[in-house]
């Protein structure tokens, strides 16, 4: 974020939980809220005219979900902000919707401030966040239906026009590691690596991190 604070829009349909939510922020010194939404169709007209860096999205809500609203806004916006979906329930149905939609993070209502903020930061800086119990759901799930037997990684990515160094990044994203740690791990630059995941991306018709992770970890391209 270049020292600049992270830009909020909290959503959710409960005014209390709104306000324990602002009364956080605000006490947060490179986070500000800019704006707050009762439901997922007031987030998308916010979201358009103040271009939140990340915005607390709340699954539940009347008139438009916080699944449905998180996957309007990231097809609409011109400026894409990161989604951290906030909830009651941690069940690996709802963290696959959310990651489907193209929500980067996902955390409990329950937790504290501290790592509310924490995850606040994560999301905004590219990570893929979720707490350890749904992470641990994700995958199992996605496990329950691998890829065909006879189709290989490499197979797989040669369907798909993957390169071998494509291949490679793509199972080092699966890993949860950033641009930088990419770049580390192969010896190339930032710039590099962000080239090989616009490919990526591309090739596997996913239009963030998130997405590309759970399409990847379908068609087996994260195995050896």
């Amino acid at each position: 974020m270049s020292g600049e604070k992270i830009r909020i829009l909290i959503v959710d349909d409960q005014r209390l939980m709104r306000e324990g939510l602002r009364i956080i922020l605000e006490g947060a010194p490179d986070i500000e809220l800019v704006g707050e939404a009762e439901n997922g169709l007031s987030a998308l007209q916010i979201a358009e005219s103040q271009e939140p860096d990340v915005i607390l999205m709340d699954i539940r809500m009347p008139v438009l979900d916080g699944i449905a609203a998180t996957e309007r806004v990231l097809q609409q916006a011109l400026k894409r902000p990161r989604i951290l979906l906030l909830t009651t329930f941690d069940t690996p149905e709802l963290v696959i919707e959310g990651m489907r939609a193209g929500a980067s993070g996902y955390v409990l209502k329950d937790c504290s401030a501290e790592e509310l903020c924490t995850a606040i930061r994560a999301v905004a800086r590219g990570q893929i966040l979720l707490q350890a119990s749904s992470a641990a759901q994700l995958l199992a799930s996605l496990q329950t239906r691998p890829a065909p037997l006879e189709a290989t990684p490499l197979s797989v990515a040669e369907q798909l026009g993957l390169t071998t160094r494509e291949l490679e990044v793509v199972r080092l994203v699966t890993l949860g590691q950033s641009n930088t740690e990419i770049a580390a791990t192969l010896f190339v630059s930032d710039a590099t690596v962000k080239t090989h995941i616009n490919h990526i991306f591309s090739k596997l018709g996913a239009r963030n991190r998130s997405q590309a992770i759970i399409k990847a970890r379908q068609l087996g391209l994260s195995r050896e």
